[in-house]
């Protein structure tokens, strides 16, 4: 008979596909730690079935526009902050790829947005990331630099896709056919891979920002208005960096 420390060993490096076999090849087998393997990784396959579900939701929009042609997403990061640059993600995602967790990236750990970020760029088809600096929404109003970096950011995608999914906004000077969708971070899968895209591409700036201006704590708060961020603001006035047109109270 084998021991349980073997057996555990057997259920670690199994795939998948390979644990029906093992939880019938061990299911009469009376020892506690035995049956609670079995039990363990039922539930593990549990929780990865109601994972593809979800994901399996989350393609709603991505199926209704699929016979189309390519189907992209499009979400932006920072436009409220009173620093730093707005930035947008465009992806597309190839047809049921299983990118699992993926989700709004307000839902998501620091270190699952890391996770994400990675596997997003390795798996779409195309992928683009657009900005608009502060100046540049000091001159146009936040707004119009979010749709600036919006189609900057499709217009990296290569292939061109034929349906743009937006979280919530039509992007003006773009022929690409839109479908707005309220909250769509929350409902549509390629929509999700681009918000993490650009909440991402955004922190890693915020971080390389906060090494150049370190009194400002852009690393903790990625340039949003904390106290600590507007104590700083008017203990050592505004950065190269700052939007003029966003701190006037504090400034």
């Amino acid at each position: 008979m084998k021991k349980i420390s073997e057996i555990k060993q057997e259920f670690a490096g199994a795939s998948q596909s390979d644990l029906p076999q093992l939880f019938a090849e061990y299911e009469n087998d009376s020892r506690s730690g035995v049956q609670g393997l079995i039990t363990q990784y039922r539930k593990k396959l549990e929780r990865l079935e109601l994972e593809r579900q979800r994901l399996e939701r989350m393609r709603i929009y991505e199926h209704k526009y699929e016979d189309l042609g390519l189907v992209c997403g499009i979400d932006e990061a920072g436009r409220g902050p009173l620093a730093g640059p707005v930035v947008a993600g465009a992806v597309i995602l190839p047809k049921d790829c299983e990118i699992l967790y993926l989700n709004d990236s307000k839902k998501l750990t620091p270190a699952r947005r890391e996770e994400l970020f990675s596997e997003i760029r390795e798996t779409a088809i195309a992928y683009g990331i657009g900005m608009a600096s502060p100046e540049r929404i000091d001159e146009i109003n936040i707004l119009q630099a979010t749709y600036e970096a919006m189609r900057d950011a499709i217009s990296q995608l290569n292939p061109q896709p034929q349906v743009l999914l937006n979280d919530a906004v039509r992007i003006p000077e773009v022929s690409i056919r839109q479908v707005p969708i309220i909250g769509g971070d929350g409902k549509s899968l390629s929509i999700a891979a681009a918000s993490v895209l650009a909440k991402v591409t955004r922190d890693h700036l915020m971080l390389e920002y906060d090494k150049a201006f370190p009194e400002y704590g852009f690393a903790s708060h990625k340039g949003y208005g904390s106290a600590a961020h507007i104590e700083a603001l008017k203990t050592y006035g505004p950065s190269p960096i700052h939007r003029k047109t966003f701190i006037g109270h504090f400034v």
